[in-house]
């Protein structure tokens, strides 16, 4: 998606994590449109004449940073254990991974929430194809090997998924509201999983299963 300049990828690290946290931040602050680059050349403490030679121009620079918060969010997947084929256990173990990479990323899931209000037409379709293939990605990587047979065979797998997926959805959004910042999500929002959970288990899984 982005064109980058490979003198950014050989970076050192501390000095490229530096400046994709400032440009994070500002896009964060104040959207495509009103993000100034001088802001993010004074945080990050390199010159502008550097920040295009890496980056081109402000749209590269917001580009990359799409890719780069894909990849981390892909982080997700390479750590989850496929083998586990229980959809409950998968997904609460995949809670634990997220959190971990939230504490280490926090910037990366701001910056993606942050596009979700997003309304500058000269992103727009970049945004809007990105997020339609990181959901349909997700979603099929998620339920990859399930093992459906716990479930009630009076159940339709379909909608009960769908119900899943929304209350899954419904609960993240509802407790990232609750902070100010994704520096504040402790283990405590995560314990909660466990009681949603248990609860789809008793109206979805067969008797011998919960």
């Amino acid at each position: 998606m982005a064109v980058i300049n490979t003198q950014f990828m050989n970076l050192d690290e501390n000095k490229s994590k530096k400046i994709i946290d400032a440009a994070m931040n500002e896009f964060i602050r104040s959207g495509y449109e009103r993000a100034s680059t001088n802001v993010i050349v004074k945080e990050a403490g390199i010159s502008k004449g550097s920040l295009f030679n890496y980056f081109t121009n402000k749209k590269g620079l917001y580009l990359f940073l799409l890719d780069h918060s894909v990849s981390v969010i892909g982080q997700i997947y390479n750590e989850t254990d496929w083998s586990e084929r229980d959809i409950f256990k998968r997904m609460a173990a995949m809670g634990v991974t997220k959190f971990r990479i939230y504490k280490k990323h926090p910037a990366v899931f701001a910056f993606l929430k942050s596009t979700t209000r997003e309304t500058s037409a000269e992103v727009k379709d970049e945004l809007t194809g990105l997020q339609a293939s990181v959901f349909k990605d997700g979603m099929e990587k998620s339920y990859k090997n399930i093992d459906f047979s716990k479930f009630r065979e009076d159940m339709d797998i379909k909608k009960v998924m769908n119900i899943i997926n929304w209350v899954i959805m419904g609960f993240a959004e509802q407790q990232l509201e609750s902070v100010n910042s994704f520096d504040e999500v402790t283990a405590e929002h995560l314990s909660e999983w466990e009681i949603y959970f248990d609860i789809l288990k008793r109206c979805f899984y067969k008797k011998e299963y919960i």
